[in-house]
């Protein structure tokens, strides 16, 4: 393919996910918000678009793109809504992708297609009460009984782990501390033993829905297992990398919905008998503004490069998250203050920016996490 049929190819793209976001997600920004409401007929409409799937293979029933096109995807979602921004790249990121990357043949025909076309919407489980980071304490167990495995404790601040039908869970298998003594099964919402817990009361990301994962005795066959036993652990941290170009993308998008804000708002408002888009002091912080945006969209599209190329990536998502995640606090953050007053109100959009800019940093490793990855990677060299 030449680099102008991808060019033209991404351009529909693009058009197709931003008149998705203005038909379908605009109108109702604030009142999913307001009321926590996580929209899941949206999502099925998505998955007609091939937004669930943006990755997964057309034998599978996906839509077959690259990162460079999901990157586009999440970003032009995320302008309008980082909430629904964000559900998309948790569906499509983590619990699609480990399926997608470590399933088996009869496990990718099973969950894909309906994963891919929106009629199952996926969770991810890797995080626990007491376990953020540090990953290798968990405490959500799996017991080997036969052909079984008998998984007990929770999960929580998961995406869908409520309205998801299809779950990835990486449990513990073998020791405390053993990067091989996790594994990661496939478990179905309806499977006994396997219920929601609370649903968390967010500052922001308000209509995406985050919600515990309890395990009570629930009853799993090995053929739900991902890979072998041993390697879940292995196989998360393969997945976060990509993961974290799904967050520099969400970041980006609200990045770039702020600023976009700042434009429209400094032209308009007049003091003193001028636009304020006229004043040095606000016309430097949006000079600011748009020069971080652009210094985020080069690292994202560099990590979406690398992906698409098969290459490795660790070093260059960790940075693109990393940059992206704390440009969407700093541009949302300096959005409010060109709004003035206003920007502090629910009637412009920027204070909503602000608020969901916020889990950019914390979602898919801390920025701490990102500065340890790439610390390890720079130091290696």
């Amino acid at each position: 393919m030449t680099v102008h049929t991808q060019s033209n190819n991404l351009k529909l793209i693009q058009e197709s996910a931003r008149d998705f976001a203005e038909h379908y997600i605009r109108p109702h920004v604030m009142e999913w918000d307001e009321a926590q409401h996580f929209p899941i007929e949206l999502f099925r409409k998505m998955g007609a678009y091939g937004f669930m799937g943006v990755l997964v293979p057309e034998v599978y029933g996906g839509a077959g793109l690259g990162y460079q096109a999901y990157i586009t995807i999440i970003e032009e979602i995320a302008k309008v809504c980082g909430s629904i921004g964000l559900s998309l790249a948790a569906h499509n990121s983590l619990c699609t992708n480990h399926i997608l990357l470590f399933g088996d043949e009869e496990q990718k025909q099973r969950y894909l297609p309906n994963l891919a076309s929106g009629a199952h919407i996926g969770a991810w489980g890797l995080t626990e009460p007491n376990t953020g980071s540090d990953a290798g304490r968990m405490k959500c167990v799996a017991e080997k009984d036969g052909d079984y495995y008998i998984i007990n404790g929770t999960k929580n601040w998961i995406t869908h782990g409520k309205s998801g039908e299809v779950a990835v869970v990486i449990v513990r298998t073998g020791e405390l501390l053993d990067s091989h003594g996790m594994t990661a099964f496939i478990v179905e919402r309806g499977t006994p033993g396997f219920k929601a817990g609370k649903k968390e009361n967010k500052l922001g990301m308000r209509a995406s829905e985050t919600a515990e994962m309890i395990f009570d005795n629930c009853r799993i066959h090995k053929s739900q297992m991902l890979g072998k036993e041993g390697e879940g652990f292995i196989q998360a941290m393969k997945i976060l990398d990509g993961g974290r170009i799904s967050i520099a993308a969400l970041s980006l998008g609200i990045a770039k919905g702020a600023l976009a804000a700042s434009l429209k708002y400094a032209k308009e408002r007049h003091q003193f008998g001028k636009p304020i888009s006229s004043f040095q002091g606000i016309s430097f912080k949006l000079a600011d503004m748009g020069t971080k945006v652009e210094a985020a969209e080069l690292l994202t599209r560099q990590a979406g490069e690398l992906k698409d190329n098969d290459q490795k990536v660790t070093l260059q998502s960790a940075m693109a998250k990393y940059f992206a995640s704390e440009v969407a606090v700093e541009v949302s953050t300096e959005s409010i203050q060109v709004h003035g007053g206003y920007g502090y109100t629910k009637d412009f959009p920027v204070e909503k920016f602000y608020r969901d800019s916020k889990l950019c940093t914390i979602g898919e490793g801390t920025s701490e996490i990102q500065k340890l990855v790439i610390s390890r990677e720079l130091l290696k060299a």
